[in-house]
This record gives structure tokens, sequence and C-alpha cells, in this order.
């Protein structure tokens, strides 16, 4: 681990630890299939007049640096499963109401458009799911039971009594 890079949770983690969680190749792939979702959605929707050149509008933009940051904090990391399977609700009520309409849009042509990473999202939701950050965390400060010491002297044994006669 970078010592420059805080544990998860710690408020001084860094804005280049949050960029080099965004170098696993799960999550760049997560990261990709958004942006290209985003894309097809603004050409769709807004067209290119709102865009002024640009290759988002400025919603779509905003919507797409939400996203980034949204998963470069993700409590999974690159284990993380796919939006519409996860347990943590990371979003905003604005933002997911925009990413499920983006997505209900977008999804059904990204075959068309960008089928490998159509393809990789389908396969990343039949992953199993990980275990919550909370059941983690649980079971890492739960103290374990260490087994009996071999040297130790074992308990006596007891003979069985003569019958009484």
């Amino acid at each position: 681990m970078d010592p420059a890079c805080a544990p998860p949770g710690a408020a001084a983690q860094t804005d280049r630890c949050r960029a080099a969680a965004l170098q696993a190749p799960r999550l760049v792939r997560e990261w990709r299939t958004m942006a290209a979702m985003l894309h097809i959605w603004c050409d769709a929707q807004h067209g290119a007049a709102a865009r002024g050149g640009r290759p988002l509008c400025e919603a779509c933009e905003e919507l797409l640096a939400y996203a980034r940051q949204r998963l470069a904090h993700c409590p999974f990391g690159p284990a993380k499963p796919t939006c519409a399977r996860c347990p943590v609700h990371c979003y905003g009520r604005r933002q997911r109401q925009a990413v499920r309409e983006v997505m209900r849009c977008a999804g059904p042509r990204m075959l068309a458009r960008h089928p490998w990473l159509a393809i990789a999202h389908l396969l990343d939701g039949r992953r199993a799911l990980p275990p919550s950050p909370r059941a983690r965390r649980a079971a890492q400060a739960a103290p374990r039971a260490l087994p009996p010491a071999c040297d130790a002297p074992a308990a006596p044994e007891q003979s069985p009594r003569p019958p009484a006669g």
C-alpha cells in the first residue's frame, strides 16, 4: 500500500489515492462503461446543439464527474458488484434517478455500440456479491479463538468404575 494512502474510511485519504483506486482493471472498465452509456444518452436526449461541440453537455459532464467520484470512493474497490446489485446506495437520490434513466435508455444500445463493455457488464452482474464492508470490518475486529496449546496437560481420563458387587 502506498504510504501516503490512509486506511479506508480515514478522513486523510488523498486525491492521489482515490485516483490510484481507479487504476484497477475492473474499475477502469466500470468507468468506461458509465462514460459510454452517458455518451449514448447525451446523443439521444440532448443532441449536438446542446453540447456546443463538446463530447457531453454540461449536465451529463456533471453526472459523469459524480459517477467517477462515487466509483473512486466505492467501499468494495475492485470487487464491487454492479450498481444494480450493490447493497450500498452511494448515489444521492437525484443522481440515482438520473443514472437509472441513462441506463434505461443506453443499456439496450450498448450491445450494438460497445459490445465488449456490454458483455463484460452483464458478466459482472452475475458475480457473487462480496461481503458488505460492515461485515468485513466486524469480522476483522472480532477476537479470534486460539486453538488449545499442544503442550498443555491433557485432562485426566476417567476410568470406568467397576461394577458394584
